[in-house]
């Protein structure tokens, strides 16, 4: 077995809750808790759930741009929750990340050149002005965009026009993995298409590999080679896309499938409603925090958090009762 480029073990992220007069640590957020997974080289895993189940924040804690509480994060063969900060910059140009929202993520104050070869600049990977801007022309090319933006500024961009430029940022540095936190959410449904196409032919070009994080099943459907399923800070599900969507384990993963709307209206899909609301995270149940809206809970599932267990062959399941 070839190793992982990417191994996550049992990676927790708490956020302190402060409170009182003197701002004191009054509680915490299970942001993410106890998350493992892999992910091959030239892979695309999609990590999928509702929001505020911790999906970005796992992305982010892999590349350390948030500092995780616990648990390890290997990479291309070393650790990266180990890595002092001049050793971080230095594998920073093999793991980059593409932002949810492409307003907020460029600089306004930045041209589309400054933005994309700030990198170059940082890592020092052109020599020449004349070596820099072509670079800047190469990427802006690669991604769909013109020679004469590179001058612009975002407010002159639409949507998709500045995640292409977020697109070549993160390709500037030429990097192995790259994590695609909502890239497409906040795009027309037709330009997401455009954008998921953009993906997967530089991912043929570059070999890369991504972890797709998505709220949107149908989404990663067709993108994503595999995918887990998040709940409440917890990894419920894993398995091949195919898998996954035709016969899904976990209950939630089930009602999740079930909203996914359907174009063929001759086909009908019974819908899942699940009760009450989400937990807390600040709070969240104790055994498997799925169990106050699960319709097939036990007393077991109070009490005893199920472990991710493997139920076919690469399909794993956290629950004690599966299908």
């Amino acid at each position: 077995m070839a190793t992982p480029l990417l191994k996550v073990e049992n990676l927790v992220k708490h956020f302190p809750v402060t409170g009182g007069f003197l701002g004191r640590v009054v509680d915490k957020v299970h942001a993410v808790d106890g998350v493992s997974f892999e992910l091959d080289a030239g892979e695309t895993l999609g990590l999928v759930g509702e929001s505020g189940c911790g999906k970005s924040t796992t992305g982010r804690c892999i590349l350390r741009l948030i500092e995780p509480t616990s648990g390890q994060v290997w990479f291309d063969g070393k650790n990266v929750t180990a890595l002092d900060k001049i050793a971080l910059r230095a594998m920073a140009r093999d793991m980059q990340i593409i932002f949810q929202d492409p307003y907020a993520s460029l600089n306004p104050r930045m041209s589309v050149a400054s933005i994309v070869g700030e990198a170059l600049t940082i890592h020092k990977l052109t020599q020449t002005p004349s070596e820099y801007e072509g670079r800047i022309v190469e990427l802006l090319e690669t991604v769909g965009l013109n020679a004469d933006h590179m001058r612009r500024y975002p407010h002159e961009f639409s949507g998709g026009q500045r995640q292409r430029v977020g697109i070549a940022r993160a390709l500037a540095v030429k990097p192995k993995l790259i994590v695609c936190d909502e890239a497409v959410s906040a795009l027309d449904v037709s330009i997401q298409a455009q954008v998921i196409n953009l993906l997967e032919d530089l991912q043929a070009r570059f070999g890369l590999t991504y972890l797709f994080i998505a709220h949107d099943l149908s989404v990663v459907e067709h993108t994503a080679k595999r995918v887990a399923v998040m709940y409440l800070g917890r990894i419920v599900e894993v398995a091949a896309s195919r898998d996954l969507y035709t016969v899904p384990k976990h209950p939630y993963t089930e009602a999740l499938l079930s909203a996914v709307p359907i174009p063929d209206p001759k086909v009908r899909r019974q819908r899942i409603v699940l009760q009450g609301d989400v937990p807390s995270p600040i709070h969240p149940p104790v055994g498997c925090h799925f169990h106050p809206r699960c319709p097939r809970a036990q007393a077991v599932c109070k009490i005893e958090a199920p472990v991710l267990r493997e139920l076919a062959p690469g399909h794993f399941s956290a629950c004690h009762f599966p299908n």
